[in-house]
């Protein structure tokens, strides 16, 4: 019998394989850490763990059992020793109390069909409808005033259009992807390159149906000098925030792709953007977000797997995942509280 939400929670991460991951810098790998240490039945399962069985969406998952108050290294030691044991828990996945879904991009569209019918029986950290609204980068344009001078198509005349018009550099990025891939800046000052660039990015050779829509963005110059600020809201509050900033030339500004992350104090500017869209993200079901600001501008939100608390962290003598957990445990408290008031209802 499950023991009462007071004492312990039962929490899933799903994501993929995690002998890929570096612990020391990896955010869901500090939020399963303190899950453990706190006594919550902790398991882990992939996107093809998710299955349907006798009208019910089911999930086969390891549990990960291990010592408490080890270094994050040892931890992580122990639980990879526990995804390599032989048993699996097979659960409904409305008996867990939440479920962090927490796979890189692309997300798995099946997993999230599967998941979608029960998203209001456990408590989902993103929403699923909220993951697949968000997870393209035309989200942003649900904040057109905030955001740079942004155009998408798959039409590579009317794109190279707006590039020549603009006149300046320009952003070209595909809607869906992360850590800065494929993103290329580009210019109305190399004509050749720039036909080509388009085409191939739309795939121009392809009918026009089943061409590829392009997301064309201002180049906002100050991201040379002062690069970007990745900020994190939980509950569309602000969790914390560092400053990135490349050392290679390159104009990108993700971690991934070798910038440098560094202390941020936020400006009142940047304050503002997260209170303009704090209501829409509470909305879509969108808790735990990572968005990316160039001076004023937002331009990009993440909604898929938000990076950055180990670094937020070190910047800032912080245990941002501390919060994170007291937030789901506070979710799920006043959930079980509401669901014992409807089942008995005072008598007045």
């Amino acid at each position: 019998m499950r023991r009462s939400y007071t004492d312990i929670m039962e929490i899933a991460f799903l994501m993929d394989d995690l002998r890929q991951i570096d612990p020391v810098w990896d955010t869901t790998a500090h939020i399963m850490y303190e899950s453990n240490q706190r006594g919550h039945e902790v398991y882990f399962l992939e996107p093809h763990d998710v299955y349907v069985r006798k009208n019910e969406v089911v999930a086969r998952m390891r549990h990960i059992s291990v010592t408490k108050d080890a270094s994050i290294q040892a931890y992580w030691a122990e639980l990879i020793q526990c995804l390599d044991k032989e048993e699996l828990i097979f659960e409904t996945v409305t008996d867990l109390d939440v479920l962090f879904l927490r796979k890189d991009p692309p997300i798995n569209y099946e997993m999230l069909e599967f998941l979608g019918p029960v998203s209001d029986r456990v408590f989902l950290v993103n929403n699923t409808l909220g993951q697949l609204n968000g997870n393209s980068k035309a989200y942003i344009l649900n904040f057109p005033d905030i955001i740079p001078e942004t155009h998408v198509s798959r039409d590579p005349n009317r794109l190279k259009k707006i590039i020549d018009d603009f006149g300046g550099a320009m952003v070209i990025k595909p809607l869906h992807g992360h850590g800065g891939h494929g993103v290329i800046k580009v210019s109305n000052q190399d004509q050749e390159n720039l036909n080509s660039l388009i085409n191939y990015y739309v795939k121009a050779g392809k009918p026009y149906p089943e061409r590829r829509p392009i997301m064309v963005q201002e180049y906002l110059k100050q991201v040379k000098e002062e690069g970007d600020v990745r900020i994190l809201l939980l509950n569309g509050e602000i969790l914390g925030a560092m400053g990135r900033r490349s050392i290679s030339g390159d104009f990108r500004t993700n971690v991934h792709a070798g910038a440098l992350a560094f202390k941020h104090e936020i400006t009142e500017a940047q304050k503002e953007v997260c209170r303009r869209i704090k209501p829409k993200l509470r909305k879509d079901g969108l808790f735990f977000v990572g968005i990316d600001i160039i001076g004023d501008k937002l331009v990009e939100i993440n909604c898929i797997s938000p990076g950055g608390i180990p670094r937020i962290n070190r910047f800032n003598s912080q245990r941002l995942e501390t919060k994170v957990v007291d937030f789901i445990e506070e979710k799920i408290s006043a959930s079980k509280q509401d669901n014992a008031k409807k089942r008995f209802p005072q008598v007045v």
